[in-house]
């Protein structure tokens, strides 16, 4: 598995200073990422089984 870098750092970071508002905005943030990186393996998936059925064996 790679290294997460940004998100490695994210985790670890006190989140003590943060008001609630700054809390809210990061979580938001934080779930926009969240739908970009599943679109993103949804457009994986969906690619990888377009090329799986273009080159499945075609039988007799």
């Amino acid at each position: 598995m790679r290294n997460h870098g940004a998100a490695s750092l994210l985790a670890g970071e006190s989140l003590d200073s943060y008001s609630q508002a700054e809390l809210d905005a990061r979580i938001a943030l934080l779930e926009a990422e969240i739908v970009r990186v599943a679109a993103h393996r949804d457009r994986a998936a969906a690619h990888r089984l377009a090329a799986d059925a273009f080159f499945k064996p075609k039988t007799p």
